[in-house]
């Protein structure tokens, strides 16, 4: 029977940067110790993140000039602004996303939404039980500082859920809070100074060279 992992112990392991891509369709996936994208462990799969991380200039985003020095191009960053699903693909994308989000005090949704990302791509029933009520008690939690925002209706499911946890469970929540994040935090993130300065910055540099 697997090993499961203390909630304490996973809980440890999550770290508050964002760094993983989404996982291309056919890619084969080792087996992890832990929620990955959190950076916080040596498995093959995070060796190799660790090290295309290493390739780029900077991987943490604490101002607006480690963002730039990331270099997304002029024509990502246009991108962007015609979808939001292609910013959240995007690393750069989450990070610039993700530092606006936190001026707002909202940065705990997107938090939120890459957890359940995570959750569904796991098979093994133990690891999946335990991700699911860690995600349960750090956003869902009426008790939890860092509880996003979801209707009565959607929070009840979850709670009926936790019974026998699946790696789906939260899709309902997630799509809420994905569509929230949409309406309402895009829009203001594509006209905020950490935004309009980036892409002035690329342009420039683009009539530079």
């Amino acid at each position: 029977m697997p090993h499961s992992v203390s909630g304490v112990e996973m809980r440890k392991r999550q770290a508050a940067h964002i760094e993983a891509p989404p996982q291309a369709p056919g890619q084969p996936r080792p087996n992890t110790c832990c929620l990955c994208w959190c950076g916080c462990c040596k498995c093959l799969w995070n060796e190799d993140r660790i090290e295309r991380s290493e390739r780029q200039t900077c991987t943490k985003m604490g101002s607006i000039e480690a963002v730039e020095e990331q270099h997304p191009s002029l024509e990502e960053l246009l991108s962007w602004a015609r979808s939001f699903e292609m910013m959240l693909r995007s690393l750069e994308g989450r990070e610039i996303f993700r530092e606006f989000l936190r001026s707002e005090y909202s940065e705990d949704n997107l938090l939120f939404w890459l957890a359940c990302e995570e959750l569904k791509k796991e098979t093994n029933p133990s690891v999946v039980d335990e991700k699911a009520r860690i995600i349960y008690e750090d956003y869902v939690s009426i008790l939890s500082p860092k509880e996003v925002s979801l209707d009565s209706r959607v929070r009840e499911g979850i709670n009926q859920s936790l019974a026998e946890p699946s790696n789906t469970m939260y899709e309902e929540a997630q799509l809420q809070i994905y569509t929230l994040m949409h309406r309402d935090s895009f829009p203001r993130f594509l006209n905020s100074s950490v935004y309009r300065d980036l892409l002035a910055s690329r342009r420039r540099t683009c009539l530079d060279t």
